[in-house]
């Protein structure tokens, strides 16, 4: 794929193709109850060959340990919408100055298995880009080539069984790390509108 400009990104993501997007976890049984609204964020950094940001998780929390993901988290009352949810969670988390960030759009929400909504939010960032982690959340900050990202060719699917429900989802492996369930189907959604693709997509 050509790489993508800031302005090519933005249209792209405001023209909505028809395409089939995955909206959320399968497999399981849902939580009974309203979703909570939560944002992440989707940062392409603009190098020659861009990036996507991700974290790890450090693996003491409580949900998700040691899982890869988006900077991001709930919205708070004060948050007037998802995108000052996603700026604030990030500066939070890695220290990404909101400033440094140029808001493109936002995808499809997501809907998680834990009962969240999620809607991510994708932003350019402007090279060299540095960044401050909060040792309680995070325990890495990476970044992944966006090519490698919208390459279908990386996207596979993988599955297990419990309780006799199998629960098959997402994932994009990249180098040693294993990035799988709601941050690959973002990811995916995201290479689908970006390439433009058309046809059936099969939801984990």
């Amino acid at each position: 794929m050509t790489t993508l400009t800031p302005g090519a990104i933005r249209e792209r993501i405001s023209k909505r193709p028809p395409l089939e997007l995955i909206t959320g976890d399968q497999g399981h049984r849902r939580l009974a109850g309203g979703k909570t609204r939560a944002a992440v964020l989707l940062a392409v950094v603009g190098h020659p060959e861009p990036t996507v940001v991700l974290t790890q998780r450090t693996p003491h929390l409580r949900d998700h340990a040691g899982q890869i993901s988006f900077p991001g988290g709930r919205m708070e009352d004060d948050d007037p919408d998802p995108a000052a949810t996603a700026l604030r969670e990030a500066e939070e988390e890695i220290g990404l100055s909101a400033a440094r960030c140029r808001i493109l759009g936002e995808l499809s929400h997501y809907d998680t298995i834990t009962a969240y909504r999620v809607v991510p939010i994708v932003a350019w960032v402007e090279p060299p880009v540095t960044f401050r982690l909060d040792p309680f959340e995070v325990a890495e900050v990476f970044e992944v080539p966006l090519a490698f990202i919208t390459d279908a060719r990386n996207h596979r699917r993988d599955s297990y069984t419990r309780n006799e429900v199998e629960r098959s989802y997402w994932v994009i492996p990249f180098e040693d790390r294993y990035i799988w369930g709601a941050t690959a189907g973002m990811l995916v959604n995201f290479a689908r509108l970006l390439n433009e693709a058309h046809g059936s997509l099969m939801e984990p």
